[in-house]
Parts: structure tokens; C-alpha cells; sequence
């Protein structure tokens, strides 16, 4: 994989979750991949990590990620994030920022993802 496939599927994925389409992000991941954020745990597999977005989207309906300094290093992209959301059942305002990297297999599936909330 290049480097300009990885840093566009990376971006692919930061759009699709801004969209909230789970059953196109769930395609980017493999069977056994491991998500890991310090915000709400680790999960394994794709579909655990589904349930896990699944109710994250429904318990902050409008989540929004703004991206950039996408940088690659065999076959990882790591970007800098912030968050903005409203908690449905409070109204609470939600706000991060962190890095996220993703790990892509030789196949450009996700393999790992680590976000690190600061």
C-alpha cells in the first residue's frame, strides 16, 4: 500500500464516521481487528466494534471529528482530531482532541485502531 491509498483511506474512514454509516465503516475492518480508545475501552473483532459505534452514535446523534496532519509510516496514518458532540439523553457538550492511528493489513483493511484522547 502507498502512502497516498493509506492517508485516503484514512480519510475515507474520518468521512464515513462523520456521516455515521456504520455499515460502510464495518467493511473497512478486518474480521479480527482491535480498536482501542482511551475513551470508551477496547473491542475485538468487527463486530463488537460495530455494536460499540452503533451505540456511540446513538448516544451522541451529531459526533463530529475534524481531522488533519495525516501522516504515514508503514502502513500506518496517524492524524491529530477534535471532537464535538451533544449527549442525546443530557444535552451535555462532549469535546476532545487526541490522535488516532490506524494500522491497514496488506489488504488495506483496518487491523488496529488506537485513539488517544488528550
Amino acid at each position: 500500500m502507498t502512502e497516498v491509498e493509506a492517508i485516503e483511506l484514512a480519510r475515507a474512514y474520518v468521512a464515513l464516521s462523520n456521516s455515521h454509516r456504520v455499515e460502510l465503516i464495518l467493511p473497512m475492518f478486518s474480521a479480527t481487528a482491535v480498536y482501542s480508545s482511551s475513551a470508551v475501552g477496547e473491542f475485538v473483532g468487527s463486530d463488537s466494534i460495530g455494536e460499540m459505534m452503533r451505540e456511540f452514535f446513538t448516544s451522541y446523534p451529531d459526533v463530529f471529528w475534524l481531522a488533519e496532519n495525516y501522516r504515514y509510516d508503514n502502513n500506518r496514518v496517524t492524524f491529530d482530531f477534535s471532537l464535538q458532540a451533544n449527549a442525546a439523553a443530557t444535552g451535555e457538550h462532549l469535546q476532545r482532541q487526541g490522535v488516532e492511528r490506524i494500522e491497514f493489513d496488506e489488504d488495506g483493511l483496518i487491523k488496529k485502531l488506537e485513539v488517544k484522547a488528550s
